[in-house]
């Protein structure tokens, strides 16, 4: 069930030109609900021109840390990020879903070294990382490496910075601007020169144990190829999309569906046309499954297929192993076979 709980707007503090972050007090009795692990995201509903609006955003706090924080960047033609900056005040009440997703790092008690690649708005769940790296253990270290067009569109700079003063000697920051050139500063993007430069140069004596990558998925796609030329394993490499372009046409199906959906312990049947979404059809008979971006990004959508066959027109979230397993994106996914049988419970 998409369950939203009410929560009061803490504090609102602009971080560039075109980000803001947005701060929650959690009331005592949902402290529980709304525990999470370092690198998942929180989904916000809001009625935005008669319509419903919901969306994903990375929680950049720490999990001891009394209140939640996201970052919001202001994204063109953006419905739910513009009206964010232009609405959310101290004081108001948003409607939030509790935290989900997998790209977490979660404490082992045993020393790790972390390397994180970043770019832009992917900075967010990134600095939750980087505080719970560095706060578990004190043999743990973090390196970031991390662009933007200029310093004054770099969100959380001044957090990165009091997070260098504490950690001196276990945090090593590398910023890159494409648009500005600055001192101690790379002039560029994240590509693969980079990543070599970081992993085969500035730290050639030390063995990363895992790499976390945020950001475009161009950026995504070359930090991870060439960390698997240089001998990582997909194990190894984390990475979290804000967007996708990968697609595959499956408008040729034909047909309909006996969809079997389970969610919350109740069974609900439906028949769909094989063209449709799993999730459009899912919500159209008002059956309360949770989505948000309803883009293939935010994984809240996730169900495990018990029967039958569905396919994906996106999917960079969904490891081989978990496809396996019978997982699937339900707002990407297309039915193929002539039953269908779908758990949202069990994943």
């Amino acid at each position: 069930m998409s369950t939203f709980f009410t929560l009061p707007v803490a504090d609102v503090c602009p971080l560039t030109p075109s980000s803001v972050a947005i701060s929650f007090d959690i009331p005592k009795e949902l402290k529980e609900k709304f525990a999470f692990k370092s690198g998942q995201f929180l989904t916000l509903k809001q009625e935005i021109d008669g319509k419903e609006v919901r969306r994903s955003y990375s929680i950049s706090s720490h999990p001891s840390d009394d209140k939640l924080t996201i970052g919001i960047k202001k994204v063109e033609g953006g419905v739910f990020s513009t009206w964010a900056h232009e609405n959310i005040k101290v004081g108001d009440s948003i409607q939030v879903m509790p935290p989900a997703g997998h790209f977490v790092f979660p404490p082992s008690g045993e020393a790790k070294h972390i390397a994180a690649f970043a770019a832009g708005s992917g900075i967010t769940p990134i600095m939750s990382i980087a505080q719970t790296v560095l706060d578990s253990d004190s043999d743990n270290t973090f390196v970031l490496v991390y662009g933007n067009q200029s310093p004054e569109e770099t969100m959380f700079l001044k957090e990165i910075e009091k997070i260098s003063e504490k950690y001196p000697d276990r945090f090593f920051v590398q910023l890159l601007f494409s648009r500005t050139r600055e001192d101690d500063a790379i002039f560029g993007r994240i590509d693969g020169s980079i990543v070599n430069l970081i992993t085969k140069n500035k730290f050639k004596d030390r063995r990363f144990d895992h790499f976390y990558l945020c950001g475009p998925e161009e950026m995504i796609n070359e930090v991870k190829d060439t960390l698997n030329k240089n001998g990582l394993g997909n194990d190894q490499i984390h990475f979290e999309l804000f967007t996708t372009s990968q697609e595959e046409d499956l408008s040729d199906l034909e047909g309909q569906t006996r969809v079997e959906v389970t969610l919350d312990d109740e069974v609900f049947t439906l028949i769909m046309d094989k063209k449709k979404l799993v999730l459009d059809a899912v919500l159209s008979e008002n059956i309360d499954a949770p989505y948000s971006c309803q883009g293939g990004v935010c994984s809240t959508c996730i169900a495990r297929v018990t029967e039958g066959k569905a396919e994906m027109v996106k999917n960079q979230i969904l490891t081989d192993s978990e496809i396996e397993e019978g997982f699937i994106l339900t707002c990407q996914s297309h039915p193929i076979t002539s039953t269908l049988k779908i758990d949202y419970d069990d994943v």
